[in-house]
C-alpha cells in the first residue's frame, strides 16, 4: 500500500532571482528562467509514500513555459533527510529534518525546500515567492485573446469528411494552430491499436501551439469504452456491487496507466450520478449506485487512482444526471428537487470529490428549476423552458464555485447534445456557458463559428475579459499541475509506442479486469439452484441475449451445451426442445423501461421459459433490473455489464467455480412499486 503523507505548502521567504550562474554557457534561445514546477503557487502535488516529483520548467520569452530535460543537474542540499535522482524525484529517508532541493540547467537554478516530520506524518514543502514564480498569470497576460479562448475549445474530430480520423491530416492541423486549441476529444472512431493511436495523438501535440493540448476521452470502463483495444474493465455499477475502495482504486488506477501511456491525459470519469431512479435511460450502470456514500466513497478511490498516474480525472454529471427518465442527448431532462434535498443526495458524491482534489468537474444538460427558475426561449419551437446547468451561472458559479467552493476546471457535456443544440443555437449556447462559468467548451458545433462568436462577445463586452482569463488560468492549472506541457525535447515516437505496448492490456491489468469482474457477480436469488453441478448426461439450454457468449462459457465447463438465438417468444418445436433441458440459463440484456417491460418481446420471452417445470437461471447482463419483469425465475444474477470478462464470471458463477460476493448497489422493485430485492441484498453460496 501507498502510505499518503499530509502535504503542507508554505512560502519560503528567500526569493531566488534566477540570475545567469557566473561564467555558465549560454541557455537555449529564447529561455529566460528554469523554476520547480512547485514553487508555482497554483500547483499542488500528492505525496505518495516517501516520494515527490519535481518537475523543472523552462520560461521562454513570450510568457509561455516548457518541460526543461537537456543539461539538468539536480541536488539535494541533506542527504541523510532526502535524496534527488536525475528525473527530480525526490527519496524521503524517513530522518526527521530539512533538505533543499535545487536544480541547474547551467545558466539558470531554483530550489524548494522539504521538511520530513515523520513522527506527525508530514512532508512541509516551502514555496520560494515572488513574482519569478507567476508563471500562470504571466502566461496569461502575454496571450492574445484569441489564445485564452482557444484554450477554452475542445472539439472533437470523429470524423472528416466522412471517414474517421485516425491519422492526423493538414486540415485538422491547421485548426488545430489557427484557433489555438487548448485541447480535442478522442472517440471510438479514433483508437483503433495502439501504435496507431500514440501516432495520432503524438501528432496532435505537435500540431498544438505553445502548450500542450488536453487529449480527452470517456474511459469509464464498462458501457462506456472508447478505446478499441486494451483491458475493458467492468463499469462503475460492477465496482459499486462489488464495494471495495481499494478495487475502485486499481481499477481507476489500471485505466490511468493505459490512457497515459498513450498520451490521453485527460479522462471524463468517474460518473458521480447517484442513479435512484431505476428508469434513467442514459446513466444507469455507468453511476456507482443509487448510495450518495458509496457513490461519493468509491468514487473518490477511483479518482485517486485515476489521478496517481498523471491522468486528469473528471467528475460527471454536474449537479446530477441520476434522477432523470430523459436522455439529454436526445431531449432536455429535469430535476425537480430542492436544494436541501440535493445536498443530501445528487451534490454529496461530488462535494466529496471536490474536497479531495478532483481535476474538473463535467455539466449536466439538465433543468434544475428549484436552484435556477431563469427561462429562455427555445429556438426549436419558440416555447419556453427553463435552461439545464451547463448555462446557468446560479448552477455552475453561485452553487459550485460559491457555494460548494469548487475552484478546478468546469467543462461542459457535449454542446452538440440535443438537449442544447434544439433549444440554443451553437454561439449563443457557447456565450452563456461561458457567462455561467464554464471553462472548457466540450464538442462545440462549428469550431470556426463558435469562436469567432466568443471573440465577438468578448470585443463588444459581452463576456468580460476576466471572465476569459479566469478559464485560461484554470486550464494552464490544470496542464502544469498534470505535467501536460511541451517539452525541451520528446521522446521518439519509437519509445511511446513502446512504452504504450506494455502498458496497454498488460498482464497485471487484465488480472485486475477479472478480479474486477469476478467479485462484482451478484446473486440476487436462488431457489436451491445453484451452484449448478450437472450430470455427464444433463443438456443444459442457453436462450436469449448474447446467448451465444453464455453457452460459450458454459462450454468450458459442461459437454452438452446448446443455444437458440432468440429475442421474441419460442415457436412450439423450439419450446419443446427446451423442455426436455435440464436447466436453462437466460440471458437478458436491457437499457430502458420498454426493454424490461414484461410486454417487450424479450420479458415474454422470459415468461415463456419460467412457465416451464425447467429450472431458470436468469443473467441480468447490463442493467440489473430486469428481474422485475420476471420474478417467478429459480435463479438470477446481476453482471452489469457486456464485456466477456463479465460474461465469463457469470458462468463460472453459475457453475460455482466463483463464490458470489456482490451486492445489490441499486433496489430492485416489483411491477406494482414495492420492493423486490432491497440496496445491499446479495447471496452467498
Amino acid at each position: 500500500m501507498i502510505r499518503k503523507f499530509f502535504f503542507s505548502l508554505i512560502a519560503a521567504a528567500v526569493v531566488l532571482t534566477g540570475i545567469p550562474l557566473y561564467g555558465a554557457a549560454a541557455s537555449p534561445a529564447g529561455v529566460k528562467d528554469l523554476v520547480i514546477d512547485l514553487n508555482v503557487p497554483q500547483v499542488t502535488r500528492e505525496v505518495e509514500g516517501q516520494t515527490l516529483k519535481l518537475n523543472p520548467l523552462q520560461v521562454l520569452e513570450d510568457g509561455s513555459f516548457r518541460l526543461a530535460t537537456e543539461n539538468l543537474t539536480w541536488k539535494s542540499s541533506n542527504k541523510n533527510v532526502g535524496t534527488v535522482n536525475e528525473e527530480g524525484e525526490v527519496t524521503l529517508s524517513g530522518q526527521n529534518g530539512t533538505t533543499k532541493i535545487s536544480v541547474s540547467d547551467g545558466t539558470f537554478s531554483d530550489r524548494i525546500s522539504i521538511q520530513y516530520k515523520g513522527n506527525q506524518g508530514e512532508i512541509l514543502v516551502k514555496k520560494e515567492e515572488g513574482a519569478r514564480y507567476d508563471l500562470i498569470g504571466q502566461a496569461v497576460n502575454k496571450m492574445t485573446m484569441e489564445e485564452k479562448v482557444g484554450q477554452m475549445l475542445m472539439p472533437d474530430f470523429r470524423t472528416w469528411k466522412g471517414q474517421n480520423v485516425t491519422v492526423m491530416n493538414e486540415e485538422i492541423s491547421k485548426l488545430v494552430k489557427d484557433y489555438h486549441l487548448g485541447g480535442v476529444i478522442l472517440f471510438r472512431e479514433n483508437t483503433v491499436s495502439t501504435e496507431q493511436t500514440v501516432k495520432l495523438v503524438d501528432a496532435y501535440q505537435q500540431a498544438a501551439d505553445k502548450y500542450g493540448l488536453l487529449i480527452s476521452i470517456d474511459q469509464e470502463g464498462g458501457i462506456v469504452t472508447r478505446l478499441q483495444m486494451g483491458t475493458d474493465f467492468p463499469g462503475n455499477m460492477a465496482l459499486g456491487a462489488a464495494r471495495s475502495g481499494e478495487l475502485a482504486e486499481k481499477v481507476g488506477k489500471a485505466i490511468g496507466e493505459e490512457l497515459n501511456a498513450l498520451g490521453i491525459n485527460m479522462n471524463f470519469a468517474p460518473v458521480l450520478d447517484v442513479n435512484n431512479n431505476p428508469d434513467n435511460p442514459v446513466i444507469g450502470v455507468r453511476s456507482f449506485g443509487e448510495n450518495p456514500e458509496l457513490v461519493g466513497d468509491l468514487g473518490k478511490a477511483y479518482i485517486r487512482g485515476l489521478q496517481e498516474t498523471g491522468t486528469a480525472a473528471t467528475a460527471k454529471h454536474f449537479p446530477g444526471h441520476g434522477d432523470t427518465d430523459v436522455d439529454s442527448h436526445i431531449g432536455l431532462p429535469s430535476v425537480p428537487h430542492d436544494l436541501n434535498r440535493l445536498k443530501e443526495v445528487e451534490l454529496y458524491p461530488f462535494q466529496q470529490a471536490m474536497d479531495a482534489g478532483i481535476d474538473a468537474i463535467m455539466t449536466a444538460h439538465v433543468t434544475f428549476p428549484k436552484i435556477d427558475d431563469t427561462k429562455a426561449i427555445s429556438k426549436l419551437n419558440g416555447s419556453e423552458i427553463a435552461v439545464p446547468a451547463t448555462l446557468s451561472h446560479k448552477v455552475l458559479t453561485s452553487l459550485m464555485r460559491d457555494d460548494m467552493g469548487y475552484e478546478g476546471v468546469i467543462v461542459t457535456d457535449a454542446m452538440n447534445m440535443k438537449a442544447i443544440s434544439d433549444h440554443f443555437g451553437p454561439v449563443e449556447a457557447a456565450v452563456r456557458a461561458v457567462q455561467a462559468g464554464a471553462d472548457i467548451l466540450l464538442m462545440p458545433v462549428g469550431i470556426q463559428q463558435v469562436a469567432e462568436g466568443l471573440y465577438a462577445a468578448v470585443n463588444s463586452g459581452e463576456i468580460t475579459m476576466e471572465r476569459i482569463e479566469q478559464s485560461a488560468e484554470r486550464v494552464l492549472t490544470l496542464k502544469l499541475n498534470r505535467g501536460i506541457l511541451k517539452a525541451e525535447s520528446e521522446l521518439s515516437l519509437t519509445e511511446k509506442i513502446s512504452k504504450a505496448a506494455e502498458a496497454v492490456g498488460s498482464p497485471e491489468h487484465k488480472s485486475i479486469e477479472k478480479e474486477a469482474a469476478a467479485q462484482s457477480i451478484t446473486l440476487v436469488k436462488n431457489n436451491s439452484v445453484l451452484p449448478l453441478q450437472p450430470a455427464a448426461s444433463d443438456r443444459i439450454v442457453v436462450v436469449g441475449s448474447n446467448a451465444d457468449l453464455l453457452a460459450a462459457e458454459a462450454k468450458k465447463h459442461h459437454g452438452n451445451v446448446e443455444y437458440i438465438t432468440a429475442s421474441a417468444p419460442l415457436s412450439a418445436a423450439q419450446l419443446d426442445s427446451v423442455k426436455k433441458a435440464d436447466a436453462i440459463i437466460l440471458g437478458t440484456s436491457t437499457s430502458n423501461v420498454s426493454g424490461r417491460s414484461p410486454n417487450s418481446n424479450l420479458m415474454r420471452l422470459a415468461n415463456q421459459l419460467v412457465d416451464t417445470d425447467v429450472p431458470v437461471i436468469a443473467v441480468g447482463i447490463r442493467n440489473p433490473y430486469d428481474i422485475m419483469a420476471y420474478p417467478d425465475a429459480d435463479a438470477y444474477l446481476a453482471q452489469y455489464g457486456f464485456r466477456p470478462v463479465s460474461f465469463e464470471a457469470s458462468v463460472e458463477t453459475i457453475f460455482g467455480k466463483n463464490r458470489p460476493a456482490g451486492k445489490l448497489p441499486v433496489t430492485i422493485y416489483s411491477q406494482d412499486g414495492s420492493v423486490l430485492f432491497g440496496y445491499g441484498h446479495g447471496l452467498e453460496y
